[in-house]
């Protein structure tokens, strides 16, 4: 960023609001945007999914790692993410900001770029939020989605006889998070980018839920940590494959990452979080959207909610847990 760029202390609220809006899409489903106590925004069947997720200063992003507009993008798709996992159409969103005084503008600008780059191709607008001071960059979106008519999907509709598939990368941003770490990211810059900024296929949830998905989540903190959710809410064991058969194609991306940072890529595959990818099930018969991929099948409740390649997992990890667990 600019060495003169001003500092967050150096303007007024207004003035600093005043930078931030002109980055920022309204869509089209907004009625009143920005600028009032409170947006409005059309909700065309009566319902919205609501969610909503947040990014810490050190502890989900490092502003020596990622750019503001890295920051901005990572928000905007995790929630996106999660509006997706529903079967719903992102609408909007609402952004609260923690930024210390000490923060550049420039970076603070950056980041409503990257919201907006987001979701501008999307007609999804950033339609309001709020901003405060603090120690830390604290970065807090709420997501709107429209159902379109449609059921929710949930986590809990998964039946025994179910196909289990996953649309999406496995794995890359924990190769890039990894590299990072290890001071190696030319190692494969494309795995750091996928860290940085992920790149989930949103459109895969609402054509999952088109073609008669029994249960479905955004895979945000790995594999095997969240198909155990989606199988203990749906009261079934998830049966996956191995994950060299079930992701070849990533197996081979991550192997040369693993081999810099003395990982195994299997790990990633399994518990690497942050991909946002899709986890779904559906009927034996139901024929998979394009973004899917079949990686093992769902069988009645036994002592193991999740198998892979028959066994209880071996990965060194589990996936992600804020507090250890």
């Amino acid at each position: 960023m600019p060495p003169d760029s001003p500092l967050v202390a150096d303007l007024a609220e207004q003035d600093l609001l005043d930078r931030i809006f002109p980055h920022l899409p309204v869509g089209s489903r907004t009625l009143v945007p920005p600028g009032d106590d409170a947006a409005v925004v059309v909700a065309p069947d009566g319902r919205y999914v609501v969610t909503c997720d947040v990014l810490v200063e050190d502890v989900h992003f490092r502003r020596a790692w990622s750019t503001g507009e890295d920051v901005g993008r990572r928000a905007a798709m995790q929630n996106l993410a999660d509006v997706a996992a529903m079967g719903a159409r992102p609408v909007a969103l609402v952004v609260g900001l923690v930024v210390p005084g000490t923060t550049p503008v420039d970076w603070v600008e950056g980041l409503a770029r990257g919201l907006g780059a987001a979701c501008r191709p999307l007609d999804v607008g950033v339609v309001g939020g709020d901003l405060s001071g603090g120690p830390v960059v604290v970065v807090s979106v709420t997501a709107l989605g429209d159902l379109e008519g449609r059921p929710a999907v949930t986590r809990a509709g998964a039946r025994a006889g179910d196909v289990v598939a996953h649309a999406g990368r496995r794995g890359w941003s924990a190769a890039g998070l990894a590299l990072l770490t290890a001071g190696q990211a030319d190692v494969d810059p494309e795995l750091v980018a996928a860290y940085r900024v992920p790149e989930p296929d949103l459109a895969a949830g609402p054509a999952a839920a088109r073609a008669g998905a029994t249960a479905m989540l955004d895979v945000s903190d790995g594999l095997l940590r969240d198909a155990r959710r989606l199988a203990r809410a749906s009261g079934v064991t998830l049966e996956l494959d191995d994950p060299a058969d079930a992701f070849p194609e990533d197996g081979a991306r991550l192997a040369g990452a693993a081999d810099a940072v003395g990982a195994r890529a299997s790990d990633w595959l399994l518990a690497g979080g942050e991909d946002h990818g899709l986890l779904a099930t559906f009927p034996p018969d139901a024929p998979l959207p394009p973004a899917f991929r079949p990686i093992g099948s769902v069988t009645g409740r036994s002592l193991d909610p999740v198998l892979v390649g028959g066994r209880p997992p071996q990965a060194a990890s589990t996936g992600w847990d804020h507090f250890g667990a």
